[in-house]
C-alpha cells in the first residue's frame, strides 16, 4: 500500500504521470470551451486575459507549468482571450484582468488576486487549499485546536502543517499531501497566532513544521487516549512532499518491534523505513514486562526519529554480552551495530538530537538575517540594486587590478601594450554589478599566465577631473559619460570603446581577441592556414570567430588605408588579416577576384564559401557592408546579440516559437525557420529592407515579455511580427490562423508595403538613456574656492557643470534607437 501512495505522491510531485502527448501546448480555452465545461461542472482555473503586460506574461507562463501540476488533481487550468471572444462579466471589467478564477459545480467557486498566485507553487497550493477547504482546518488559537482534538479523539489521528505564509513551496508540499491523505487523517494548517506559543515555536520563526498528533485509539503497544490533550511527534526534517510522506508513514511503524535474534542478524529496515535508525533495547526473562514498559516510553520519545527493537535475552540467538543494555544501526552504515551502555533515556536521545538541534539553530539564525534583507530589498525596484544592496558587506579584492589616479594615469598606461580601463561609480548599482565581473577577468588573465594586458580601474566619483577630461588634453578618451564604461588604449593609436555585453564572459573573449593584430599581415601560406583555422588563444578554444582577409597590392595605398582603418574598428569582434606580396595574386585567382578586394569568412559557414566583396569608396560603408555579409541568413535573436541587430536599421521580420517538448515539436520550429530562409531566397532585392529572424521563447524567454508588448496581449505560437520599420512605430501581426509559407509571407509583406494591412500595435516610445548624469565635483569645488559666496543661500548652478558629449556620425548610438520593451 504504501509503495502506491509513494508512487502517486512522486508523480504528482514531477507532474508526469500522464502522458505528455495529452497534455497540449496550449491551454487556452474559447468562450463556446469555458461554457462547455462549465456545464459539465468541472473544476477549472482560468484566467480572463484582456491585455497582457510584462507581469502578465510572466504569470501566464507560470499557469502553463501549473496546469501540468494540477491536471493529476482533475482541475482544468487554462486562459480565455476576451480579444477574440468577450466572456460576460469576466471580459468587460477592468479589474477583472488582475485576478483568477476557479468554477467548480458549474459556477465560480473563488476568485484569486495575481499578487496571491504569482507562480506555480502558489497557484497550485492555493487552488488545492480552496478544493479541500472542507478537509483541510485553518486554525489560529489553542483553544481552536483543542476542539478539533476533542473531535478527532478516537477516530483520525492529525496532521498539523505550521508555514510561514501560504503560496509557499511548503504549502503547496502540505496541500498535495493533504489531497493524497484526507480521507485517513484531519489535516490543520497554521499561519500564525498564540496557537505557536503552546506548541514551543517562536512566531517570528521562518521554519516550516510539522507534526503528528495522536488521536485515535492505537492498538500495538499503546491504550486509548484518555487524557484531555493528544500526544505530538513532530517532524524533524524540512517540509517536503517526500519527507512528509516518510514521516507518516513512520507514524504507521509498529511503536516496538520484538525480536529474538542478536542486533547484528538483525536486517537493516526495508523501504519505506531504509533511512530510519534502528535502536535495540534487550529484555531479561525475569524482567520482560518491566523492560517491554521501558522500551515503550522510550519509543514515544524517539518517534519520527529511530524505530525501537526490543531484543529478548531468553533466545540462544543472542549472543551479545551482559554487559550492553542497548545498540544501534545508522541508515549510512547499515551492516555495523554499535553496542553501548545506558544510564538513562537521555544518552539515548543524545544521539539523535543533538546534531538536529545544531542544524536547526543555523538555519534559524540564517532566516533571521534573511528576514532583515528582505524588508529592504522589497523596497527596490531593480534587480541588479538589489544584488549589489544584499552584497553591500562584501568588499572587492581588487589585488589584481590598478587603480588609475589622474596622477599615475600616463605611467601606469606606459607600461602595458594594452591597457583595459573601466570607469565606474561608486553609486551605481550596475557598476558595482559588473566591477566583481571585470575583477574575475583580471583574475583570469593572471591564471592565464597573459602578462601583456594591464587590467584599471577608475572611480569617476573621486576622480572627475580624469573622467571628464576634454578633447585636446592629455587624455587619449573623450569625457566619460556613461557608466560603466570600458575603453581600451594602446600606446600611440586611439582609445577603442568596449559596446559589447556587460558580462565578464563576453569581455575576456573581446580582450583575447583584441591581442591580435588588426590586421594581422600574412605574408606565407603557413600564416594564412593557421589565420583561417586556428584560434588566437587555448583560453578561446571551442569559439569560432568571423575572419576578414584583405586582397591588396603594393599600388593601392588609398583602398588599403581604408581597409586597415575599417579592421582597427572590427577589433576584437573579427579576425582581420591582409595578404601580401605573392599570396595576393594567388588568392585572386583561386576565387576569381580582382584586387582590391575583401575575402569574408563567417562563422557560421565552411571556409571553402567565402564572400566576396568589392572595396567600398569609404571605410565606414565597408564595414555597413562586412556586417551585412557576416549575419546569418535568419539569425536566432537573443538578448546578446538583439543590439547588433537592432543597430542596422532594418525592420525585423521576427518569428516567435516556443520551446518544444519532444522531437516532433523540434522539426516543426526547424520546418518553420526553413520557411524563413525560403522567404530570403524569393524575395531576393525585395527583402534587403528587412531582417527575418526568430526568437526562441525555451531560450530567451524575455521574447515573451517583448511579444506581448507589440501585440497587447500574448497571441497562439507560432507568431510572426514585423515591426521596427525604419520610418514608423507600428508593429504588424501574420495572420495568427494562416500557415506560415514562404510565399504566403512574401504575400503578406507586399500588402503591408501597399497599405493594406491594418496594425497589430505601436512600439513604445521609450529610451534608456544613461542612470546619471557625470557631474565634476572638482571643478564645482575649485569654483566655489575662487569665488567663495557672500551668503549661504546662495546655490551653485550645477547644471553648468554637467559635462555632454555630443556623438559623432560615425559612431552609432545604439541607445537611441532601443525601445523599453526590448
Amino acid at each position: 500500500m504504501w509503495a502506491c501512495v509513494a508512487v502517486v505522491l512522486l508523480c504528482i510531485r514531477s507532474a508526469g504521470c500522464h502522458e505528455k502527448a495529452n497534455m497540449s501546448n496550449h491551454i487556452e480555452y474559447t468562450a463556446a470551451d469555458f461554457y462547455e465545461r462549465l456545464l459539465s461542472g468541472k473544476i477549472m482555473f482560468l484566467y480572463f486575459e484582456q491585455q497582457v503586460s510584462p507581469t502578465i506574461s510572466l504569470f501566464l507562463v507560470e499557469l502553463q507549468k501549473s496546469a501540468e501540476a494540477l491536471q493529476d488533481y482533475g482541475v482544468l487550468v487554462g486562459k480565455v482571450s476576451c480579444k477574440k471572444e468577450a466572456v460576460q462579466t469576466y471580459c468587460t471589467e477592468a479589474k477583472q484582468q488582475h485576478r483568477a478564477f476557479l468554477f467548480r459545480g458549474g459556477k465560480e467557486f473563488l476568485s484569486f488576486s495575481l499578487d496571491t498566485v504569482f507562480d506555480v507553487n502558489s497557484i497550485v497550493a492555493e487552488v488545492l487549499f480552496a478544493i479541500l477547504r472542507d478537509e483541510v482546518k485553518y486554525v489560529h488559537t489553542d483553544a481552536d485546536l483543542l476542539a478539533m482534538e476533542k473531535a478527532a479523539k478516537g477516530k483520525k489521528d492529525i496532521v498539523l502543517g505550521y508555514v510561514r505564509s501560504l503560496g509557499t513551496q511548503e504549502h503547496r508540499s502540505l496541500m498535495e499531501t493533504a489531497y493524497v491523505y484526507g480521507s485517513k487523517y484531519q489535516f490543520i494548517l497554521i499561519t500564525g497566532g498564540p496557537v505557536l506559543k503552546q506548541l514551543g515555536v517562536n512566531e517570528s520563526s521562518q521554519l516550516s513544521r510539522v507534526w503528528f498528533v495522536h488521536c485515535r485509539v492505537h492498538s500495538t503497544f499503546m491504550t486509548p487516549v484518555t487524557s484531555e490533550r493528544c500526544s505530538l511527534t513532530r517532524m524533524r526534517k524540512p517540509l517536503s512532499t517526500l519527507n512528509l510522506h516518510t514521516f507518516l508513514q513512520l507514524m504507521e511503524a509498529p511503536l516496538v518491534s520484538e525480536v529474538y535474534v542478536d542486533p547484528s542478524s538483525v536486517p537493516p529496515p526495508q523501504f519505506p523505513y531504509q533511512l530510519t535508525p534502528q535502536v535495540f533495547l534487550f529484555s531479561h526473562p525475569a524482567t520482560e514486562h518491566l523492560d517491554l514498559d521501558t522500551a515503550t516510553a522510550l519509543a514515544w520519545r524517539l518517534r519520527g526519529l529511530a524505530l525501537l527493537l526490543l531484543v529478548h535475552r531468553q533466545s540462544p540467538a543472542v549472543k551479545t554480552p551482559d554487559k550492553y543494555n542497548a545498540a544501534y544501526r545508522l541508515p549510512e552504515k547499515s551492516s555495523e551495530v554499535k553496542y553501548l551502555t545506558l544510564h538513562s533515556f537521555d544518552d539515548v536521545l543524545e544521539l539523535f538530537t543533538k546534531q538536529e538541534k545544531e542544524e536547526e539553530e543555523e538555519v534559524e539564525e540564517g532566516d533571521h538575517v534573511d528576514e532583515e534583507e528582505d524588508s529592504y530589498l522589497g523596497e527596490l525596484d531593480d534587480e541588479v540594486a538589489a544584488e549589489v544592496y544584499k552584497n553591500r558587506g562584501h568588499f572587492q579584492e581588487m589585488d589584481s587590478v590598478t587603480r588609475l589616479t589622474s596622477d599615475n594615469f600616463h605611467t601606469e598606461v606606459a607600461q602595458s601594450s594594452l591597457t583595459v580601463v573601466l570607469f565606474y561609480l561608486k553609486w551605481d548599482a550596475v557598476s558595482m554589478a559588473f566591477l566583481g565581473s571585470f575583477i574575475e577577468v583580471a583574475e583570469k588573465l593572471e591564471d592565464s599566465k597573459v602578462d601583456d594586458i594591464q587590467m584599471c580601474v577608475v572611480d569617476c566619483g573621486e576622480w572627475t577631473d580624469l573622467c571628464a577630461a576634454q578633447p585636446g588634453t592629455a587624455v587619449p578618451f573623450q569625457p566619460i559619460t556613461v557608466f560603466p564604461s570600458i575603453v581600451l588604449i594602446r600606446p600611440q593609436q586611439s582609445a577603442q570603446h568596449y559596446r559589447g555585453m556587460l558580462t565578464g564572459e563576453a569581455l575576456h573573449h573581446f580582450i583575447m581577441m583584441s591581442r591580435m593584430a588588426s590586421p594581422v599581415l600574412l605574408s606565407t601560406k603557413e600564416e594564412v592556414t593557421s589565420f583561417l583555422q586556428e584560434v588566437p588563444h587555448p583560453d578561446l578554444a571551442g569559439h569560432r570567430p568571423h575572419r576578414v582577409l584583405g586582397l591588396f597590392r603594393t599600388e593601392s595605398q588609398t583602398d588599403l588605408s581604408m581597409f586597415t582603418e575599417a579592421a582597427e574598428s572590427l577589433r576584437g569582434e573579427v579576425l582581420t588579416g591582409l595578404l601580401k606580396h605573392e599570396l595576393v595574386e594567388k588568392w585572386a585567382a583561386e576565387h576569381a577576384v580582382d584586387p582590391p578586394a575583401v575575402l569574408l569568412f563567417p562563422s557560421w559557414r565552411k571556409l571553402t564559401h567565402p564572400s566576396v566583396l568589392p572595396v567600398s569608396s569609404s571605410s565606414k560603408e565597408l564595414l555597413a557592408h562586412i556586417h551585412t555579409a557576416l549575419l546569418q541568413p535568419v539569425p536566432e535573436l537573443t538578448v546578446g546579440n538583439l543590439p547588433s541587430f537592432l543597430s542596422l536599421g532594418k525592420a525585423l521580420l521576427l518569428l516567435f516559437v516556443g520551446e518544444e517538448e519532444d522531437e516532433i515539436g523540434r522539426r516543426q520550429n526547424q520546418a518553420l525557420v526553413d520557411e524563413m530562409r525560403g522567404v530570403v531566397e524569393q524575395g531576393g532585392v525585395r527583402m534587403e529592407r528587412y531582417l527575418p529572424c526568430w526568437i526562441h521563447l525555451g531560450r530567451t524567454p524575455a521574447g515573451m515579455s517583448v511579444l506581448g508588448s507589440y501585440l497587447g496581449s500574448m497571441p497562439p505560437l507560432p507568431a510572426l511580427v514585423l515591426t521596427h520599420l525604419p520610418t514608423r512605430d507600428e508593429v504588424y501581426q501574420y495572420p495568427p490562423n494562416t500557415p506560415i509559407l514562404a510565399t504566403s509571407v512574401l504575400q503578406w509583406l507586399l500588402s503591408v508595403e501597399d497599405g493594406m494591412e491594418s496594425p497589430a500595435g505601436l512600439l513604445g516610445g521609450d529610451s534608456w538613456p544613461p542612470a546619471f548624469e557625470f557631474y565634476d565635483f572638482l571643478k564645482v569645488m575649485d569654483m566655489q574656492e575662487a569665488n567663495p559666496s557672500p551668503t549661504d543661500e546662495e546655490e551653485v548652478n550645477v547644471v553648468e557643470h554637467l559635462v555632454t558629449k555630443k556623438m559623432s556620425d560615425d559612431h552609432l548610438d545604439i541607445n537611441s534607437k532601443f525601445h523599453s520593451e526590448l
